[in-house]
């Protein structure tokens, strides 16, 4: 009978690569489709809904979701404790491990879903937070979350067939990512940020396969810049009417 507490036979079925993102879907023992992630000397299993490790933490579907329910009951004087502080980085790890996997396994809009979650915890800690360092640790990340919602946003709209819309994608999260760079007093680095360059890069690239040129949020703001304002009239009706 084998014994359920070795996993060799797992693991040697199969091989971490250290070069490559192992990732696949697998049913469960009670038939639930689950995601594993080979790493070094293991595996991980994440869930696919809700939390990724399958908790339910004091009764909420996440973390994050139980900090916004004690915030509201204590009112404006709630700060995290090192306690909350540290579930609070175990939530961070688990979306960040489930957020990559998604990318690799090419589920664009489910990794978008992960990342909003991701920076909602990130602006519940500013707020909430009484130790600016560990803020810190966690916002020096935010460029590269935004990244990742950015570029998943972009190909979930390429996939929906949607070239132009994947093109203005990538613009509103590069415009929300200098944003961070502005506030950090770090705008001059903004151009020469390696993430900025490949998100550039994929739009030209995007532009170029697809045939896109100008969008017409661009044309837009082509318009207002240059004060044409009739102009950009009637390009605020054409994205009215093609927002209804």
């Amino acid at each position: 009978m084998p014994d359920p507490d070795n996993i060799d036979e797992v693991l040697n079925g199969w091989p971490y690569d250290p070069s490559a993102l192992s990732v696949r879907t697998v049913n469960a023992a009670d038939g639930r489709e689950v995601i594993q992630m080979r790493i070094d000397m293991g595996i991980l299993q994440l869930e696919m809904d809700g939390r990724p490790d399958r908790t339910r933490p004091h009764g909420f579907e996440t973390y994050f979701d139980y900090l916004i329910s004690l915030s509201a009951e204590k009112g404006d004087d709630f700060e995290l404790d090192e306690d909350q502080c540290n579930e609070v980085d175990r939530e961070f790890v688990q979306y960040y491990h489930r957020r990559i996997c998604w990318l690799r396994l090419q589920n664009y809009r489910k990794a978008v879903a992960d990342a909003d979650h991701t920076l909602g915890l990130m602006d519940y800690c500013k707020e909430y937070s009484s130790d600016d360092q560990w803020t810190v640790t966690h916002e020096q990340y935010r460029p590269f979350v935004m990244f990742h919602r950015t570029q998943a946003l972009a190909l979930a709209e390429l996939e929906d067939q949607h070239a132009e819309a994947a093109v203005e994608a990538i613009n509103d999260g590069l415009n929300k990512i200098r944003d961070v760079f502005v506030e950090y007093e770090a705008e001059d680095q903004f151009d020469e940020d390696e993430l900025v360059q490949r998100l550039h890069e994929l739009r030209e690239a995007l532009r170029k396969e697809y045939d896109v040129g100008r969008t017409l949020h661009e044309r837009l703001r082509d318009a207002v810049a240059a004060e044409q304002y009739e102009l950009a009239a009637k390009l605020r009706d054409e994205l009215m009417r093609r927002q209804h």
